[in-house]
């Protein structure tokens, strides 16, 4: 709280106020006016002196006698406050000199013309001397000036007797002031006792008869008629605090109720249109292989070869083998989200489990020259599901196998932990995975990096396997070292807690371009090598078109700021940046600012198509391709191309 000033104060103030603006008054006149005075003094005496030493050597300068007018000047030391003299012939020059010892015997070479001035603590003056009306020469005297030195002392007088009328004052306001502003003082100190207090029952004593009086019945009056409303308004109060009270927790506990209700809602909703996107990209890459393949085969403006042919089914099986895996992942993931999965929980022999695991995975760590390492034997049981747990086993070991380096080994462990639970691991000797993969695990269509690589995959798996286990009652765990391994674990009741999440080791693909007589270079940037396939044999019968290729948005980028293409296909879902970004980084090189850039894209949700050309894409195409919208979007393309190169 801000100190407020008393009225004491205040009028102490104002009489020392008063006091200073007097005294700078009286004191500053009578400083001005002696000042004035001692300086037309000097003036007067220095101009007398001079005019009688102008008669006094005149008949020295007549005669030029030289050393009677030296005695006239030496006259000059009877004068107090003469400390100089010298005379000049009607030339100007010097013709005799005098200083008083002390002095500094220093003269003006020449006479100037008549007139006086203060030269710091001297007064110097010229004054001509004129006889019978004719001009004979010129008198220079030098004299003390003391003006600064006695503005000094009138100083010193002035502000020793301003601090002296200055204590006086005081003393007389502060006895004036508890006269005048006693009774107000009292009336104040009374109303902060009751704000403090709330006190309303105390009074102000009466002292006098005068205005201050009818101050103080009034400030009484108040405080009854306060007091007496303040009584019947605390009634009230309590009386509305408890209904306040009770209406606070009934809002509370339905608004905790709705906030909740409305971030589980709000949470549910972008999870679900998160999940709806990504499961829509990862449908439409395979769909795009199968239907742009089946086109070609079908069409007869591209007729293929019978190697052709056989390639372009195999793609097409490939790709319908990655679907229907990918369907099949997908309804496990919403049985499992939904909780409609059925589970027939019984005891489970995990040595027979795993030794069919291992039957079943053989043939693909064979193909892929990984050794397998599994124990002797695993004497526990776990009660859980034996049908979800070959499932969760299958799909650790496959991620070990399929994500290992070549001539690395995968070692599955057994045994029990704790006295309730047993314990399944499975170690690989894969590259392992950064603190920021381990982060990302479990996230549905999170493949951590493994997009661009030639294993296919969904990144379902490990979602599904977590859930399983979490519904058998048991947990999943993971440990993993960079350029060393991972440790994906699991745990079930009666021996076993959590799975190990696997994460896709990160790699770099680059599809090399393929080089055809030269009229037309078109940059393609996507991650997946079926999608390039599919766009490398479009392209084949487009005869004069050379197709490039980039496996992330970087090396794209670079590609077409040195290859400078007539088109870029930008796929938007690439491993390193989203193909707007690169978009953007294309537009900001004055080499490729020009390009036309073609989105190509599984990403077909509704509005994604308005805010593609939004960003400013040429076309945005939605995979499956259709071949004659592609073809159609690359001849606008290159049309608009050809147009800029030959205005």
């Amino acid at each position: 709280m801000k100190r407020l000033r008393s009225m004491q104060r205040k009028v102490v103030g104002v009489v020392v106020a008063a006091t200073v603006a007097a005294l700078l008054v009286s004191i500053g006149s009578i400083i001005a006016y002696d000042l004035r005075g001692y300086h037309n003094r000097v003036v007067l005496d220095v101009a007398t002196q001079a005019e009688l030493l102008g008669h006094m050597t005149a008949a020295a300068l007549n005669f030029d006698d030289a050393p009677l007018a030296f005695e006239n000047l030496s006259l000059l030391r009877i004068r107090p406050g003469m400390r100089a003299g010298a005379i000049y012939d009607a030339g100007g020059r010097l013709f005799a000199s005098y200083a008083v010892p002390g002095e500094p015997a220093i003269f003006p070479p020449r006479a100037r013309p008549e007139g006086s001035r203060a030269e710091g603590e001297r007064f110097v003056m010229f004054h001509r001397i004129v006889e019978h009306g004719d001009f004979i020469g010129t008198v220079y005297l030098r004299s003390e000036y003391a003006l600064v030195a006695r503005l000094l002392d009138y100083l010193l007088i002035g502000s020793a007797a301003m601090l002296l009328a200055l204590a006086v004052a005081v003393l007389v306001a502060r006895r004036i002031g508890r006269v005048i502003t006693g009774p107000v003082l009292r009336i104040t100190g009374i109303a902060r006792e009751v704000v403090a207090t709330r006190d309303f029952s105390r009074r102000a004593p009466r002292s006098s008869d005068d205005e201050v009086a009818e101050l103080v019945d009034s400030f009484n009056a108040m405080l009854r008629e306060i007091e007496l409303r303040t009584g019947e308004l605390d009634r009230l109060n309590e009386q509305l605090e408890q209904r306040v009270y009770e209406r606070t927790l009934q809002l509370e506990t339905a608004n905790a109720e709705l906030e909740l209700a409305m971030a589980e809602a709000q949470k549910a909703n972008q999870a679900k249109s998160a999940f709806l996107s990504s499961m829509s990209h990862e449908l439409r890459t395979p769909l795009n292989a199968i239907l742009g393949f089946a086109q070609i085969l079908t069409s007869d403006s591209m007729p293929a070869t019978p190697e052709q042919r056989k390639e372009f089914a195999g793609h097409i099986h490939k790709s319908g083998r990655h679907l229907l895996t990918l369907i099949n992942e997908i309804l496990d993931l919403a049985k499992v989200e939904s909780g409609t999965v059925s589970l027939a929980l019984e005891p489970v022999d995990m040595a027979g489990a795993i030794a069919e695991c291992r039957a079943m995975v053989e043939p693909l760590a064979a193909r892929r020259g990984v050794r397998l390492l599994f124990p002797d034997s695993c004497g526990s049981s776990a009660y859980a599901d034996r049908t979800r747990v070959k499932q969760v086993l299958l799909n650790l070991l496959s991620n070990a196998i399929k994500y290992n380096r070549e001539g690395g080994a995968v070692m599955l462990d057994c045994r029990r932990s704790g006295a309730s639970a047993v314990r399944v691991s499975v170690q690989d000797t894969g590259i392992g995975l950064s603190r920021q993969q381990l982060d990302n695990l479990f996230q549905p269509f999170n493949r951590l990096g493994q997009e661009a690589g030639t294993e296919e995959g969904s990144g379902i798996g490990l979602v599904v396997t977590r859930r399983l286990v979490e519904l058998m009652g048991g947990t999943v765990g993971v440990s993993s070292t960079a350029g060393v391994g991972s440790v994906f674990w699991f745990e079930l009741p009666l021996a076993v807690t959590e799975e190990a999440v696997e994460a896709p080791q990160e790699q770099d693909g680059q599809a090399a371009p393929s080089d055809a007589a030269v009229s037309h270079t078109l940059l393609y940037v996507e991650d997946n090598p079926a999608n390039l396939d599919l766009v490398a044999q479009l392209l084949r019968y487009r005869p004069g078109m050379r197709l490039l290729a980039a496996p992330d948005g970087r090396t794209g980028v670079e590609m077409a700021r040195r290859h400078r293409p007539d088109l870029v296909l930008m796929d938007l879902n690439l491993p390193d940046m989203s193909g707007i970004e690169a978009f953007h980084a294309l537009r900001a090189l004055p080499e490729t600012a020009q390009v036309p850039v073609i989105a190509l894209t599984a990403n077909a949700m509704a509005g994604d198509a308005e805010r593609g050309r939004a960003a400013g894409f040429f076309r945005y195409l939605s995979k499956p391709i259709d071949i004659d919208e592609f073809n159609a979007s690359v001849d606008a393309a290159l049309a608009l191309r050809q147009e800029a190169a030959h205005p």
